[in-house]
Parts: C-alpha cells; structure tokens; sequence
C-alpha cells in the first residue's frame, strides 16, 4: 500500500536528518544499510570537496580528520536555504560566523579568512565585464572623471586574511585594519593589492564619485584630513595611475 503524503514527508525529512547526523539519528526502518552508506559517503563528500575548492586555505588549516569534524558540523547544524552549488560558500562564511558567536573553539581569525576567500570565489563567477561600464580607456584618471572597474572590490578585515596559511597563524589581530582592493583583471584572474588608509578612502572616494577629477578626490580627501605629510599628494597620484594600470580604474567618464 503506498504511503500517505504526510508519511512519505516524514520519511523524507527523517532520511534527511540521518544523513546529516548518522551518528545520532537512526535510520528509516526498512532500508539497508549497505544502500545508505552510498547515500552517507556521496553527500557527504560532494560538500566536503565542494567547500575545500572553495575555501583552500582553510582546509590546509586542518588536517582531515578535523577538517571532517567541520564539515560534518556545518552539514548537521546549519540550515542551508540555497540550492545552488556557488552560493553553499555563503551558508559556510554565515556558519563559521554565527559559531563564532557561540564561542566555538576555532582559530579567531578564521570568519574572516572564510569571507575573504568566497570573496575570491565570488568575483571570479561575477558575470559583469569590466567592459560594460561606459568608460573612454584612453582618458587621464588626474584630469577626468576616473571610472572604477566593476570588478574591483574593497574589503577591510580585522585580521591579515591575504597572510594567513599554514605557515602564519596569527593569535591577535594586529592595531591597523587590513586593507584589501581585490580585482578581477583583463585576463579573468582575481588579484589582490593591499592598500594603505590614504588607498582605501581615495578609492572609495572614487567609487562613490561622479563629477570630480582624480585629482580633485585626492586634494578633496586631503583637505578633510588637516596635517597629512606633503608627501601624501605624490603618494596619492602614484597611487591613482597605479589602479589605472592595473585596471581598478577603467579611464575616464566619457563626454
């Protein structure tokens, strides 16, 4: 006699349940465990290679069996709502988050590390091209509008997360923030470059900028800030061909 919708929903959720948690849940009456296992090992394993392709560093953090450990923590505890392969790096970045939170033992740095590298990941599969934002390629970021590339993106971090590896793994976030402009560049590959106070606010600046000259960000931003070192201005036009070269500036708002 087949099963009610109600009785094949529960049976469903508690098939669910045990390949999340074999250890603790039973399995469904009637089916055997031979045929489970094939189910435990392959859903498994499909999100522990999933996560460790998309978080390298940290699994070089752990060795297996504590890397098994976090995943099959996430697995059991986490609610994941999306169905799509790509964006199961968010739930993990969300998970480590909220253990944090509840005071998991964990190395302190690694919500941020785990942000940090999905960033990574997300920027390569951004579907934008540098490209579509309007931009004159051969126009003079000093003298014109400067147009920031899309695909350059700025993050700031507690913890030196483009650093940190098996070889360095610091206990104590350092006094000055970490300063990240992460890029996608004209050959598809993700880049980073660390940025100084003056680098992160002036991109900034730029990005939210839509009438100024690069120079006049830079002599703006400088104003605001009374008693920076006269060198600062030299920095801050190196700085500008700088992005300009490496392709975090485009060119210049077209007339």
């Amino acid at each position: 006699m087949p099963l009610s919708p109600d009785a094949t929903r529960a049976l469903q959720y508690r098939f669910a349940a045990h390949l999340r948690d074999p250890e603790n849940i039973p399995a469904p009456d009637g089916i055997e465990d031979r045929r489970l296992q094939v189910y435990r090992e392959l859903f498994f394993n499909n999100i522990a290679s999933l996560l460790a392709a998309n978080f390298p560093v940290i699994r070089r953090l752990h060795d297996e069996a504590t890397w098994r450990r976090l995943v099959r923590d996430f697995y059991r505890e986490h609610p994941a709502r999306t169905p799509l392969f790509h964006e199961i790096g968010a739930e993990f970045v969300a998970y480590l988050e909220a253990r944090a939170e509840r005071g998991a033992e964990d190395a302190p740095f690694l919500p941020e590390l785990a942000h940090y590298e999905y960033a990574e990941t997300r920027l390569a599969l951004d579907e934008r091209e540098a490209a579509d934002a309007p931009h004159d390629p051969a126009g003079d970021p000093l003298t014109g509008v400067p147009v920031p590339s899309p695909l350059a993106w700025l993050l700031q971090y507690r913890w030196p997360v483009q650093r940190i590896g098996p070889d360095f793994r610091p206990d104590a976030p350092p006094a000055e923030p970490t300063l990240i402009l992460l890029l996608r560049n004209a050959d598809d590959r993700v880049e980073f470059h660390a940025l100084d106070p003056l680098g992160a606010l002036l991109f900034a600046r730029l990005q939210a900028n839509a009438h100024a000259s690069g120079l006049e960000c830079l002599d703006a931003l400088l104003a605001e800030h009374a008693g920076a070192a006269p060198g600062l201005r030299e920095a801050g036009i190196a700085l500008l061909r700088a992005l300009r070269e490496r392709g975090a500036i485009l060119g210049t708002r077209p007339h």
